[in-house]
């Protein structure tokens, strides 16, 4: 909840990859608050006040992933509207031709974001959503120290690129 509320304020997308594996956590956790609580909220060095909320903002995200659903995969639909909200602004920036830097890094994106949209048997929503499975994979072969190619690092870069630009956007938006 601490670092979500920060991140979700910060940068739009490191809120995204990091809600993912805050439900890929309590997968792991098999839906224990218990669990959660001994592995995650006793590590932080808050007040116990502070401990409640986190572990109260937990027990809400499993009722939550109970209620849609998605115990075994997925996300949660205030997640899902949040990427739909990026793609949308994402088309609208790709609309005005003024935007010569966003339109080049998406250029050099689109290549890379078709050939994982096809290993994905395009399942993903959109291309914003495509972008994110993509860096949150990279995120996980790096957690458990897989190797991973000089290919992959180069298509993963232009994602985080293409997103650090849209996160950009939407914080100024945001903020109006």
């Amino acid at each position: 909840m601490l670092i979500a509320r920060e991140k979700r304020k910060q940068n739009i997308v490191e809120y995204l990859l990091y809600m993912y594996q805050v439900e890929d956590t309590i997968r792991a956790c098999r839906f224990d608050i218990s669990l959660i609580e001994q592995r995650i909220i006793n590590q932080f060095k808050v007040t116990e006040k502070v401990k409640n909320e986190v572990r109260s903002w937990y027990a809400d995200l499993i009722v939550m992933m109970h209620q849609e659903g998605i115990k075994e995969k997925g996300h949660l639909s205030e997640l899902i509207t949040t990427v739909d909200d990026l793609n949308g602004l994402h088309k609208k920036i790709l609309e005005d031709k003024k935007n010569k830097q966003y339109i080049e890094h998406y250029i050099q994106a689109l290549p890379n974001i078709q050939a994982f949209d096809e290993k994905l048997n395009k399942t993903s929503r959109n291309e914003i959503d495509t972008c994110l499975t993509g860096l949150y994979a990279l995120l996980l072969l790096r957690l458990q120290k897989k190797e991973i190619s000089d290919e992959t690092l180069e298509a993963m870069q232009t994602f985080s690129d293409l997103l650090a630009l849209l996160a950009d956007w939407y914080k100024r938006i945001e903020t109006l």
